[in-house]
């Protein structure tokens, strides 16, 4: 799912820690609307229940639940529940975890061991388009792309690349999200329309077959189309 400005009226969170679930539910409550709705679950299927049941603007989601993974529920949410953007708060930060959670559609990756301070300017930033990954997510999904250009799955990547045709427009774009900027910045520097840079920015997740802009870099440098 393309990363877009939130108003955070409607937030779901999943993790089955009490503790850590009223953690997480007041330092939503602290960057929410104010009268946001605001729903904590312990587990993917009272997770799925509400999802079928009510939009949510915003998931986050816990990685080991009870009853499975949290990444298995954002592949589903991609199917039944597409308008709700996820962003992962675990305590796992192993490299298949990490990559799993980005291919399955997640927007964002956060540690549960950062700050409060820390969760909660990442959180603000999902208002505004943003797409937040812990600092040290970041540096180990950077770390990979040496050991992935070595790897089968990777070759094969850049293989399928060769048949991928992007448009000069939507190289310029797909750089720029490379860089973190947003939509509505790309649309300012480019003199577009931000109807415009969704349109490419859709192409290019077609394209690439993800469903994220950390997916689609990500992709995008394996197949030898970023440097």
């Amino acid at each position: 799912m393309q990363p877009q400005p939130i108003t955070l009226d409607a937030v779901l969170v999943i993790e089955d820690d009490p503790g850590v679930r009223r953690r997480i539910s007041r330092l939503v409550a602290a960057v929410a609307e104010p009268e946001a709705r605001i729903v904590d679950v312990d587990c993917l299927a009272a997770a799925r229940s509400c999802l079928r049941e009510r939009p949510f603007a915003l998931a986050l989601v816990d990685v080991q639940l009870p009853d499975g993974s949290g990444i298995d529920l954002i592949a589903w949410m991609q199917r039944h529940a597409p308008a709700t953007q996820a962003v992962i708060v675990s305590a796992w930060a192993e490299e298949e975890t990490i990559l799993a959670g980005v291919r399955a559609g997640a927007v964002g990756y956060l540690l549960k061991e950062r700050d409060d301070a820390e969760i909660l300017m990442s959180l603000k930033s999902l208002r505004s388009g943003g797409a937040p990954i812990d600092p040290m997510i970041a540096r180990r999904i950077l770390a990979l792309w040496p050991a992935a250009t070595k790897a089968p799955a990777a070759a094969l990547s850049r293989e399928i690349g060769k048949d991928v045709y992007l448009s000069e427009r939507e190289h310029e774009i797909l750089g720029l999200v490379a860089q973190g900027f947003s939509n509505r910045e790309m649309a300012e520097l480019l003199s577009l329309s931000r109807l415009t840079i969704e349109c490419h920015t859709k192409n290019i997740y077609r394209k690439l077959a993800v469903g994220s802009r950390t997916a689609a870099v990500f992709e995008a440098r394996a197949m030898g189309l970023l440097p």
